[in-house]
């Protein structure tokens, strides 16, 4: 298989290059995790003392989906943001997951997947110079980029 970063025949050539470097990345996670272990996945270190497999995949679906209602320019669907969220527990770390199935993990990050193709489709190379709300702004680029190499570092 020839690697490329070339978007959907539907997307522009830049939203889709920046696509492409998302839609890599979360396949190469499904394709790492994909023979692990109910007890790999939710495995947290011999201490208890990292995050698993599991609550880092729930981390990506959840900041994935802010990020594209940010890039939306909307808030977070609140069944979505009850369903994800939150970003961290009371003790400010990525929130327990455990006993959850890889496959309903997946399945759960898929859908965030397909919204962010969804809004991919519709965005064009001219609109990605807007700046959203983040820290003291950002561009829609930089954001769709930011995806993808936080989904690369975890």
């Amino acid at each position: 298989m020839i690697l490329d970063l070339k978007g959907e025949p539907n997307m522009d050539p830049v939203v889709g290059m920046l696509y492409s470097a998302v839609d890599g990345n979360y396949n190469r996670l499904k394709a790492i995790v994909a023979d692990m272990s109910q007890e790999e996945i939710d495995y947290k270190g011999s201490k208890q003392q990292y995050n698993s497999t599991a609550q880092l995949i729930r981390h990506l679906a959840y900041v994935d989906l802010n990020w594209i209602f940010r890039l939306k320019g909307e808030p977070v669907h609140k069944l979505l943001e009850e369903r994800y969220g939150p970003m961290l527990d009371k003790n400010n770390e990525i929130p327990m997951i455990k006993g959850v199935s890889l496959e309903r993990i997946l399945t759960d990050y898929d859908e965030v997947f397909n919204i962010f193709k969804s809004l991919c489709l519709q965005l064009k190379d001219n609109q990605l110079s807007k700046i959203v709300d983040y820290q003291n702004g950002a561009t829609i680029r930089w954001g769709i980029w930011h995806i993808a190499d936080h989904n690369r570092y975890h």
